[in-house]
């Protein structure tokens, strides 16, 4: 079963504040839900499939409980920070089957102030053996995979500075950004090393804040007051550690990736915009790779010259400023990746970063980490023709 054309995206909705010290998680996920909702057209009494990850007590249960909602279908994938992309894939399906017709999806917490950023790892087989090794911290283990990249490719931190230094430009335009000015290379160099070869400003940044996406069946679609986004393809994929086996110079993407441009039927020259999950700059340079928008080993140069800047680039990315600039909330960026591209298609970026004739996005979520095991997925997604 195909989920092309089958499934719209109805509403988005990113919390604007990055620092949300008087709200609880779960009141934020109330609050980006009525956001979203409101977006489309619908309410909270139109919800009958919910999808969220397993960050707030039981996941959906608690959470359809919390928000009062009567759902057919609901979901609690986790994956990390490609939770949300997951989810849109899976409430597509869900439609599609019949088993709901407005789904919506929800991400909320607060790893900067306190009182939530995710699932804890305590449980994890993995734990009592990597934690003991200083690979609990996430950015150990890209920086490991950003050194083998180098070592195998040439990829310097000159190039990795570049994907940064196109994040900041476009986050300048961003009222909500948690970093809104822009850098150079040479002051991503110059920032603190911390853990070689990834400096502070190759790391995203940490955020309160949440966001919200609302899918829905064709039925509905028409029926609401706005253009929608038709849902074209998406591809999943786990890759694991291989008991040790890892080759870090890749990511799930070399499988996510194709099946989801099998599926929405399209090629990389039809892509305008794309929505790259960047939790560190070594993310996007390998991601990049593996999407198949340059062949393996290039992505450093591949991003040179401005190609990921937005309106002149030849490949605009990550228009609000991304991970790496904006917002990271619940250390989870995968549901501002879809709601950045939404607002692409829409024509509703700010002037200064929009694309031009913005008619197919592409957005990818990465959760777990390079050097480990991660959840990767890819969705493709088109403007709804007039």
């Amino acid at each position: 079963m195909t989920i092309k054309r089958k499934a719209f995206i109805a509403g988005i909705y990113e919390h604007p504040r990055r620092e949300i010290p008087d709200r609880s998680v779960a009141q934020i996920h109330a609050e980006v839900a009525i956001g979203a909702l409101a977006d489309a057209g619908l309410t909270l009494s139109d919800v009958d499939g919910y999808f969220t990850d397993g960050s707030t007590g039981f996941g959906a249960m608690s959470m359809t409980d919390y928000l009062g909602l009567r759902c057919t279908h609901s979901d609690s994938t986790e994956t990390g920070g490609s939770s949300y992309l997951f989810h849109v894939g899976h409430a597509a399906e869900a439609i599609a089957a019949g088993r709901c017709n407005v789904a919506l999806i929800t991400l909320a917490g607060k790893p900067r102030t306190g009182g939530g950023g995710g699932p804890g790892r305590a449980y994890a087989p993995e734990n009592a053996f990597e934690g003991l090794f200083g690979m609990s911290g996430a950015v150990t283990g890209y920086a490991l995979a950003a050194q083998r990249h180098m070592y195998e490719y040439g990829t310097t931190s000159e190039q990795l500075a570049e994907v940064k230094v196109a994040a900041s430009l476009h986050a300048q335009h961003n009222p909500h950004a948690m970093l809104n000015k822009p850098v150079t290379v040479e002051e991503v160099l110059a920032s603190p090393m911390i853990s070689s070869p990834l400096h502070r400003f190759d790391c995203c940044v940490v955020t309160d804040g949440g966001g919200a996406v609302v899918v829905v069946s064709p039925e509905v679609a028409r029926d609401l007051p706005r253009a929608n986004v038709t849902v074209l393809g998406q591809g999943e994929a786990i890759k694991h550690s291989d008991n040790g086996r890892i080759d870090l110079t890749y990511t799930g993407g070399v499988v996510s990736g194709p099946r989801a441009f099998e599926e929405a039927g399209v090629t990389h020259s039809d892509i305008d915009y794309v929505s790259i999950y960047d939790s560190f700059t070594i993310t996007v340079v390998e991601t990049l790779e593996d999407l198949g928008f340059c062949e393996k080993g290039q992505g450093g140069r591949f991003v040179m010259d401005g190609t990921l800047v937005s309106p002149g680039g030849k490949l605009p990315f990550n228009t609000d400023g991304g991970g790496l600039c904006n917002n990271h909330p619940s250390n989870r960026g995968g549901i501002t990746k879809i709601i950045e591209a939404v607002r692409q298609l829409r024509g509703e970026a700010h002037p200064a970063v929009q694309v031009p004739d913005c008619e197919i996005a592409l957005a990818h979520g990465t959760g777990g980490s390079l050097a480990t095991r991660m959840g990767s997925s890819t969705l493709i997604m088109a403007r709804e023709a007039a």
